[in-house]
């Protein structure tokens, strides 16, 4: 089972604010209908490119982020 993830709850989130299906998303985004679902239902290994354009329409991007780490 295949839990959600933040990326997947943010798309979901913004497609239903924006009033979008999956289809729409997908046509809009340029990227194919069971991407959408399988980014929507938190799939772990995912091209980063293909996330970017879905985030492109809700002015956003993927990117390195630095983590925070516990000192030793």
């Amino acid at each position: 089972m295949v839990t959600k993830t933040i990326i997947a709850q943010y798309v979901k989130e913004m497609r239903k604010k924006y009033k979008l299906t999956q289809v729409d998303l997908s046509e809009k985004a340029g990227v194919g209908l069971r991407f959408v679902r399988e980014l929507e239902q938190g799939k772990t290994t995912l091209r980063l490119d293909k996330v970017n354009k879905v985030f492109e329409l809700f002015g956003s991007e993927c990117g390195p982020v630095p983590m925070k780490r516990e000192e030793v």
